[in-house]
């Protein structure tokens, strides 16, 4: 295989990747929206959890298809920390993101396209759904709390991907890494939420955030003249970097030292 071809192999596998993470994810999201629960008590469709739940397995599933073609980034924030820190090569960071990206629009479109007959008739101005595709702060005032809510989010994420994939470590068997990863990123989702949606994933907000614009959601971060399309790209991708760094001169120094 010559190298363009292999780098095409690896960004359709992004792709692809993507856009069955973002399938799901945006999917359960949409469940849990559009056909809330009727009467108290009922988790029929469920709720946070079931987001939380939803988003994990979804990134285990984008992991497990495009794994061994590319390594599964998914998100620009693991490409940009891989380039930095693991030698994976700057000329494919952009061409990545790309592909991420297209794939996450890709995926909100058909979601969308799905539940077509609910949004109108939950939303059928488009002025309150766009949350199902892309995230908002819980406080638009602070947006510094949204900021700082993704750093963490992500410099998490980061942490665990380089601590459950480092070859010096003590990686799971029997391929269980994407697992792990998706179970990471529900830990994430239940304990960093809140602020600004967790899309830790600069790829997932910003691919089916350009979608609503298309779709003509209105509340979609950027035509109200609101920043909050920004903080989900730059707050990962700080957060991304601050992880996989902490991992590196915190952690893995000590065990290429042990393994001497």
């Amino acid at each position: 295989m010559t190298p363009k071809s292999r780098l095409g192999a690896e960004l359709l596998a992004e792709f692809l990747g993507t856009f069955v993470l973002i399938l799901f994810g945006t999917g359960v999201v949409a469940m849990v929206v559009l056909f809330p629960t009727r009467n108290a008590g009922e988790l029929i469709h469920g709720g946070y959890t079931n987001i939380t739940i939803g988003w994990g397995l979804a990134v285990t599933m984008g992991i497990y298809i495009a794994g061994k073609i590319s390594g599964a980034h998914l998100n620009p924030a693991v490409t940009l920390s891989l380039a930095i820190f693991r030698g994976f090569p700057w000329r494919n960071v952009i061409p990545y993101s790309i592909a991420q990206t297209a794939g996450a629009f890709l995926a909100a479109a058909v979601v969308y396209r799905n539940y077509l007959p609910a949004f109108h008739q939950v939303d059928p101005n488009l002025e309150h759904t766009a949350g199902v595709f892309t995230t908002f702060p819980a406080f638009p005032t602070w947006p510094s709390a949204g900021f700082l809510d993704q750093v963490i989010g992500t410099a998490l994420l980061l942490l665990l991907i380089f601590a459950i994939t480092d070859e010096f470590n003590a990686p799971p068997g029997a391929n269980l890494a994407p697992l792990m990863i998706g179970l990471v990123v529900v830990a994430i989702g239940m304990s960093f939420g809140g602020m600004h949606g967790y899309p830790i994933n600069p790829a997932r907000d910003f691919g089916p955030r350009l979608f609503t614009v298309l779709a003509g959601f209105r509340n979609n971060g950027f035509s109200n003249g609101s920043h909050a399309w920004l903080v989900p790209i730059l707050g990962p991708l700080t957060g991304g970097v601050l992880g996989a760094a902490i991992y590196d001169f915190g952690v893995r120094r000590f065990l290429k030292n042990a393994m001497r």
